[in-house]
């Protein structure tokens, strides 16, 4: 299967929605919060000139800014899943001789991260997209995790429903 960014964010998240996700189950479409984060996609980046840039294996990045990907968030509260998705985006590039920085946005707090993909972060990341074909290759869900968060996501109904005889 082929990933993508959403993929890695989902990874650190919770790896139960990373698996329901990548199994097209569409808990997502007409969610709040999905819908906000598409919202928020189309006002960003207006003076940008180049928007949702898609490549050769189907993934998109925000926003082109000149040396920088920009990635734009609602609010920082998944920083390492944000980094780790724009992490993705500067690899994929890489791969193919683009080298840039990556920015990511967060506008409830008004500020703006720097993300490097670094020799490291690229070993890390390695072992994070191998870590999340394996969650994709197994016949079963993750277990669920039980998180404060968790109320807020688009398959909550999936993971928290009770059987009633």
């Amino acid at each position: 299967m082929q990933i993508g960014g959403l993929h890695i964010q989902y990874y650190f998240v919770c790896k139960r929605k990373l698996w329901l996700y990548a199994k097209n189950l569409g808990q997502e479409e007409g969610h709040e919060r999905v819908t906000d984060g598409k919202l928020l996609h189309e006002q960003a980046y207006k003076r940008a000139r180049k928007k949702e840039i898609y490549t050769d294996e189907g993934f998109k990045v925000d926003a082109l800014d000149g040396e920088y990907i920009r990635e734009v968030k609602l609010s920082s509260k998944m920083t390492k899943a944000d980094e780790y998705q724009l992490l993705f985006y500067l690899y994929q590039l890489k791969k193919r001789g683009l080298i840039r920085k990556g920015l990511v946005s967060y506008t409830k707090e008004k500020q703006t991260e720097e993300i490097e993909l670094t020799a490291e972060k690229e070993k890390a990341l390695k072992q994070i997209i191998e870590h999340v074909n394996n969650i994709l290759a197994e016949s079963t869900a993750p277990a669920l995790i039980n998180k404060q968060y968790c109320k807020k996501c688009a398959y909550y109904d999936f993971c928290y429903v009770t059987e009633v005889d």
